[in-house]
């Protein structure tokens, strides 16, 4: 059986964010958070647990010399909540 976390977005900031975004970064932030979904140990290139917090991660996509931070948490161990990046 095969590992995948279910992945549910807070309101709409992250998928208006991504919708403002061109095709081929798109392609690679669909490429990291399938990281994140698909792994059960992801990289700390591209997730890491944000010292001092109480459960909040980021998601890291480099994508043409800019870094995006993606805030997230998990919930009951099962799902990963997107939030707001910057």
């Amino acid at each position: 059986m095969s590992f995948q976390q279910k992945i549910f977005y807070y309101k709409n900031y992250y998928q208006d964010f991504y919708n403002s975004q061109g095709p081929e970064a798109r392609k690679r932030f669909d490429w990291v958070i399938g990281l994140v979904r698909d792994l059960e140990i992801v990289p700390i290139k591209y997730f890491r647990h944000l010292e001092g917090t109480n459960g909040l991660f980021e998601i890291r996509i480099r994508f043409k010399r800019i870094n995006y931070r993606i805030f997230c948490f998990f919930d009951e161990d099962k799902l990963i909540i997107l939030l707001q990046e910057f």
